[in-house]
C-alpha cells in the first residue's frame, strides 16, 4: 500500500511542476506578445501618417 501512495505522490508532484512550467512559459509569451503589439502599432501609425502626408504633399487638399 505504501508504494502505491508514493507513486501517486510522485505523479502529483510531476503534474504540479509541469503546470508551473506552462504558466511561466505563458507569462513569457504574454509579455512578448504585449511588446510586439506595441511595436507593430507604432509602425502602423507611422505608416498611416506618412501616407496621409504624402497624399497632401503630392495631391493637395482642394475643398
Amino acid at each position: 500500500m505504501g508504494m502505491k501512495r508514493l507513486a501517486l505522490l510522485k505523479k502529483l508532484r510531476k503534474g504540479a511542476a509541469m503546470r508551473w512550467k506552462k504558466l511561466a512559459t505563458s507569462i513569457r509569451v504574454s509579455i512578448f506578445d504585449t511588446v510586439l503589439f506595441k511595436i507593430v502599432s507604432v509602425v502602423e501609425a507611422i505608416a498611416l501618417v506618412s501616407t496621409l502626408c504624402f497624399f497632401y504633399l503630392c495631391c493637395g487638399c482642394h475643398i
